[in-house]
């Protein structure tokens, strides 16, 4: 079955067109393309936008806009956004990381979307033709979603804050076991005053450990203190089961690998 592809200057044009029965939109296509070419019929014409804007990088005022088509290769060499550079690098090999977009990453099912899981830690905002709406909200609906995304904003993360992890099989571009991020606000001795920690593969699309979050304020980072964290983490979740783990195997190992990012 072929496929057609139209290109349009502007989202508004590209959106009235989306619209139509069997259409989706072709970021990088490092997902749509690739189920196409193992039989996905329900596609018949893609849409693009080569609007230059939504591949800007903006940090102003420890602000971050991040148009939808940036790619992980732009983040991860961005001087401005080495705090984001491991999430950026999370995501596949070279060539993958030259065409996953931020918009993709959004939308893209668990195994995949590791980036996402770095902006729901980072508390951000989606920004469509329709407005602007918390990430949370997003991810909640996005299956039903037919507005395309054109940018991200967040507030930049100073380096000591944020933690990123992503657990594979086969590095360094293998599909996640899980991933991990965690936006941490601590005091000059180390008790955590604020926590956002978000997951990867522990449902359909990235989610908040709440139990987790709530369980470590007041806690300084030790094995000892961060232990009922931990306890809580599968608290919520429910992993996927995929050919590289089973549902079972990542709730385990889930608690394991937080206890190791956040004693870092």
């Amino acid at each position: 079955m072929s496929l057609a592809l139209r290109t349009f200057s502007s989202v508004k044009d590209a959106n009235a067109a989306l619209q139509a029965a069997g259409t989706r939109y072709l970021g990088g296509g490092t997902l749509v393309i690739r189920a196409a070419n193992e039989g996905d019929v329900s596609v018949s014409s893609l849409i693009r936008v080569d609007d230059p804007g939504l591949s800007q990088i903006m940090v102003s005022g420890g602000k971050v806009r991040l148009g939808a088509s940036v790619t992980m290769a732009a983040i991860a060499r961005h001087p401005e956004l080495a705090t984001l550079a491991a999430a950026a690098r999370a995501v596949g090999g070279p060539a993958i990381r030259n065409m996953a977009t931020v918009g993709g990453n959004l939308f893209a099912p668990a195994p995949y979307g590791d980036f996402a899981v770095a902006l729901l830690a980072l508390d951000a905002t989606v920004v469509t033709e329709d407005g602007e709406m918390p990430i949370e909200t997003f991810l909640a609906g996005r299956d039903a979603s037919r507005s395309i995304v054109t940018a991200v904003g967040f507030s930049l993360p100073k380096a000591e804050s944020f933690r990123f992890l992503k657990v594979s099989r086969v590095k360094p571009k293998g599909v996640s076991v899980l991933s991990i991020a965690a936006l941490l606000q601590r005091t000059t001795d180390g008790t955590v005053t604020a926590a956002r920690i978000a997951l990867g593969c522990m449902a359909d699309r990235p989610i908040r450990a709440l139990a987790t979050e709530k369980a470590l304020l007041g806690c300084k980072l030790t094995s000892q203190e961060i232990a009922p964290a931990l306890a809580a983490a599968g608290e919520g979740i429910a992993p996927i089961t995929d050919p590289i783990a089973s549902a079972w195997y990542r709730a385990e190992v889930l608690p394991v690998h937080l206890g190791r990012l956040l004693s870092n």
